[in-house]
């Protein structure tokens, strides 16, 4: 089907191999793959979702909804590409999807024998009863037939890339219009970024070949291409698509860098994230198809893309093509397909009449144009064989049979509004044009209160080619006006078009078409939604265009309903007896079409997915054979083990040793936030439950943060380092979520405090120093004077240690005398390395987290995380005591005083110890008496985090029971693994040393 003429695109000098099914065909370089399928007669590219009704290319763009495909191997393996924007390459290898055996011959084609018993929404109904069919039979069915494609096999071993650019202004679409407000904000001085989704420039002027400044469209793009080129401040960019508008300016682009030539190595795709003063969107308008029986018969497409395969590749679907419209542009399909050689037996245009300028040089071409007609069905099953005539006002009466191998259909256009509607741009019904565009008054607003979107050119609703250009300029010049470029960009372009009468809206084909032919009409031919499913959506009471879209699935194919949702709205206003506006629209999310996940992950991915965090000691403990836990990005050792022991053996050893002599703790990962400013103590009080505006310097105070729900976030000590600043710990796996919600604060609700904030947690090396020989080994390194007098606990104070500058707080996490030494980053392998040879005489043994843990439950002291599961409040702690009664206000007070806050029958912590001296299960449940109505068994607590204690050698717990701090010594049963319950005993939570006398020493 490839023709001899036309083909502005390829070089039929230059063949290209590919397969299809396996099959070896060959197209030319500058074919895409439907062009080249189209070349080689393969007018069967797949199957629809739902009924595997054969279906063909219908469009030649980003709307395409049928021809999807798995495109290579390996890690070329991609899925649902779609063929009209992949570029052949030698050597491409595509396969059809959703079919078995065979796309020639599919079984499931024999759910359109059943589509009487398969209408819109009959998964609602059907897989209700009876209720056990679901986990057996309905389940099992839908997921081997849900999806589309295979996933890929293996990994993608390419690389994608993220590139980040500020602008002046972002135009996004080539065609005439963006090409002319690229030009004017560029003569203007601006910094302009222009990006086209495909490998050409032009749009649609280079194939319907209107006059620009008295040229022809191709020259004047050659021409201005070549001034923008040569503007040091113009960025222009191919393959590069407009993917998603957000806030303040912000857009996505995806550009394809290597996907067309594999060969040639580098980055495969780039993901462009751009912030821009302005943004352009000349993004064009899609042809609508009109809905008639069988419109999904492959040889039906769009008039206009019909007209791309034959002017820019060459390419004919058929050799006899008949058009159906409402419009005059359908009438240039007509004269393109004259021009190449190409039988057009008729035009068939709904409209009582067609005196229009090209309606008469087609009838002057000797085709015959029949007005007041629609087609009632197309014959043929793989292929178009005929059409069936009818009068459009009518029922579907054949007036006369055309046979035919192609049908072009037109029902007019509708601007793509998608990138301006991401942003929250609202869209007005042009009557006259029978579509939504853009509402000039209501554009999506940026932080000045100001429009930053821009609409132009036919995606603006301006159709002709003079209005296009000019709205684009104007644009252009505005956008550059608006950041801060003055100079004159000169007069707009002047284009030239012919004139065309007005459309007439076309919903149905014919408009009193019964049931039989409804039932038949495709709107969205990926799932299967016709005209009778949307009317049937609106007779059983969905009368939102949202309700009625989930009811069909209409518009929740791939292609996101580019094609399918006006017409069904149409349908859907029309069977309500409402005017289309005010049914409405759906929502438009980003991105445009699908972007690969590869493209969106960029270089995050493998070993960079999430980079692993060390401390400045890391790799003395990985030499030590310590054995890791991931603890937010970081890896902490949990244990030490020696010889032949076990992790649970070194973690008695490390705990028991710890308690008796001086143990080692890397506590670097904890996080370190510096708060500093005449505000900061304000902003702290507000911060933490208790107050810290009042804290000396040099003394130190533990803190509990909660959310503005009043549950509890994060803990930790902060220290008062002088008078305008604090340092706040936090917990290791908080310090950057911490970080971030002060900000939010600071710059969402109190901007105008003067506090700054910074996290300061790789700076330095902090290490713990526990247990009663700490201070022995600390005094005998010298330095620093550590005695109780010198330095009491929760102070802190500044020095050296052995020669080290160091900060020394007396804090402790383990009940033991613990000193916590921070230094600096570099400095903290040689300050460590140093602790460990001089405390060999102490008996020193470094500890790893699980020993932590166990030291901190042993002495009662909570861990967020284990204590705490987002639905925790620190009176359920008891921490009553942190909570300060001095202040107005503090995050999350408010949402504390909510009536189930304080409800008297919350769970609160106590300990836990069993009855036989076993170890209860991490997060066991406490049984109570009785029945929910589930049939479920009562509870009354659960447990938070459990140990075997080798200092009170047995196992102890804490959890959270029903009035718990009121029943100790009562006997409760937990859950058992494996079944079965164990009886524990309510105890104080604090099981060791409950005065602090040794951490006070």
């Amino acid at each position: 089907m490839r023709l001899r003429t036309n083909g502005r695109l390829v070089a039929k000098n230059r063949p290209v191999h590919f397969t299809f099914n396996g099959k070896r065909l060959q197209g030319y370089s500058g074919d895409t793959l439907a062009s080249a399928l189209l070349a080689n007669d393969q007018l069967l590219v797949g199957r629809s979702f739902k009924y595997h009704r054969p279906r063909g290319l219908v469009a030649a763009g980003a709307e395409e909804p049928n021809a999807l495909v798995e495109l290579g191997r390996g890690d070329r393996q991609e899925p649902n590409a779609r063929v009209t924007q992949v570029e052949l390459f030698d050597g491409l290898a595509a396969r059809s999807q959703n079919h078995w055996p065979s796309l020639e011959f599919d079984v499931g084609v024999i759910n359109a024998k059943l589509s009487r018993f398969l209408p819109a929404g009959f998964y609602y109904k059907t897989f209700m009863q009876p209720q056990a069919f679901w986990k057996h039979v309905y389940e099992p069915i839908i997921r081997a037939s849900a999806g589309l494609g295979r996933a890929p096999e293996t990994g993608d071993d390419h690389t994608y890339e993220h590139f980040n650019v500020t602008v002046d202004v972002l135009v996004v679409g080539g065609g005439i219009a963006g090409l002319a407000a690229a030009l004017a904000a560029g003569r203007a001085g601006a910094r302009v970024l222009l990006v086209e989704q495909t490998s050409g420039w032009g749009g649609r002027a280079v194939v319907d070949r209107p006059s620009i400044e008295g040229i022809s469209a191709q020259d004047w793009v050659n021409a201005t291409l070549a001034e923008l080129d040569a503007m040091p401040n113009v960025d222009v960019r191919l393959r590069c698509q407009g993917a998603g508008v957000f806030d303040h300016g912000y857009a996505l682009a995806h550009e394809r860098l290597t996907d067309h030539a594999p060969k040639q190595g580098g980055p495969r795709q780039r993901l462009w994230r751009i912030r821009a003063g302005r943004i352009v969107t000349a993004t064009g308008a899609i042809e609508r198809p009109l809905s008639f029986a069988y419109n999904d018969v492959p040889g039906v497409l769009l008039a206009a893309a019909l007209r791309d395969y034959v002017v820019n590749f060459g390419v004919a679907v058929g050799e006899r093509t008949v058009i159906v419209t409402n419009n005059d542009d359908a009438y240039r399909t007509a004269i393109a397909l004259h021009d190449a050689g190409l039988d057009v037996p008729a035009v068939i245009d709904a409209r009582t009449s067609a005196k229009g300028e090209l309606p008469e040089q087609v009838r002057a071409l000797g085709i015959k144009v029949l007005t007041n007609s629609g087609i009632a069905s197309v014959d043929g099953g793989k292929r178009v064989t005929g059409v069936q005539v009818c009068a459009q006002d009518g029922e579907g009466t054949v007036t006369e049979t055309i046979p035919c191998d192609c049908v072009a259909m037109s029902g007019g256009w509708s601007p793509v509004v998608h990138l301006w509607s991401h942003c929250g741009g609202k869209l007005v019904w042009d009557e006259p044009h029978a579509f939504f565009r853009p509402d000039a008054d209501r554009p999506p607003l940026g932080a000045d209160g100001e429009g930053f979107v821009i609409a132009v050119g036919t995606a603006n609703g301006h159709l002709f080619t003079a209005e296009a250009i000019a709205d684009g300029f104007s644009a252009g010049r505005k956008a550059a006006k608006v950041a801060g470029h003055t100079r004159k960009p000169g007069q707009a372009p002047m284009g030239d078009d012919v004139a065309e009468d007005a459309l007439t809206p076309v919903w149905i084909m014919p408009a009193q078409a019964p049931y039989k032919l409804r039932s038949k009409m495709w709107l969205d031919y990926q799932n299967d939604v016709k005209v009778s499913d949307v009317q049937l959506a609106a007779q059983e009471g969905f009368q939102s265009v949202e309700h009625a879209k989930r009811y069909t699935t209409l518009g929740m194919a791939t292609d996101q309903g580019k094609l399918s949702n006006i017409n069904g709205l149409a349908v859907l206003s029309n069977a309500l007896g409402e005017a289309i506006p005010r049914v409405g629209t759906t929502t438009f999310r980003p991105p445009y079409t699908p972007l690969p996940l590869a493209a969106i992950t960029g270089v995050a991915r493998d070993e960079l997915f999430q980079p692993i965090r060390k401390t400045p000691v890391h790799a003395w403990h990985d030499a030590q054979g310590a054995e890791f836990e991931p603890v937010g990005q970081w890896r902490r050792p949990y244990a030490y083990p020696r010889g032949d022991e076990t992790a649970h053996d070194a973690v008695t050893r490390e705990v028991v040793n710890t308690r008796e002599n001086v143990g080692l703790l890397d506590a670097s990962t904890l996080g370190k936030l510096i708060v500093k400013g005449p505000d900061a103590g304000k902003f702290l009080d507000m911060m933490y439950t208790n107050m810290m505006s009042n804290l000396a310097v040099g003394k130190c105070r533990y803190g509990l943060m909660c959310s503005e729900n009043g549950f509890l976030m994060d803990d930790g000590v902060v220290a008062r380092m002088d008078d305008d600043t604090w340092l706040c710990h936090t917990t290791t796996g908080g310090a950057d979520r911490i970080l971030a919600h002060m900000e939010d604060w600071l710059q969402c609700e109190w901007w105008d405090w003067q506090v700054y904030v910074a996290n300061v947690t790789e700076q330095y090396a902090q290490f713990a120093v526990v247990g009663p020989k700490a201070r022995q080994l600390l005094q005998a390194i010298g330095g620093m004077a550590l005695t109780k007098d010198d330095l009491p606990f929760m102070q802190w104070a500044s020095g050296q240690i052995g020669g080290f500058d160091v900060r020394v707080f007396r804090i402790s996490f383990s009940g033991e005398l613990s000193y916590e030494i921070a230094v600096a980053a570099g400095q903290g392998a040689a300050f460590w390395d140093m602790l460990v040879k001089q405390g060999e005489a102490f008996g020193l043994m470094p500890y790893g987290t699980e020993a932590l843990h166990v030291l901190r439950a042993e002495k009662g002291f909570i861990m967020i995380g284990d204590e705490t599961d987002g639905t925790v409040i620190p009176q359920d702690l008891n921490l009553n005591w942190a909570i300060s009664k001095k202040k107005d206000d503090f995050l999350g007070k408010r949402g504390q005083l909510r009536s189930h806050m304080v409800d008297p029958d919350r769970w609160k912590l106590v300990g836990l110890e069993t009855v036989d001296g076993s170890v209860l299960a991490d997060g066991a449940y406490a049984v109570a008496e009785g029945v929910n109505a589930n049939g479920q068994r009562n509870t009354q607590g659960r447990v938070t985090s459990t140990y075997y204690s080798p200092t009170l050698k047995k196992g102890i717990a804490m959890g959270l029971v029903k009035h718990g701090p009121t029943r100790m010594g009562e006997v409760i049963a937990f859950t058992k693994e494996g079944g079965g319950f164990v009886d524990a005993r309510i105890v104080d939570p604090v099981f060791y040393d409950k005065d602090g006398e040794k951490q006070n020493v």
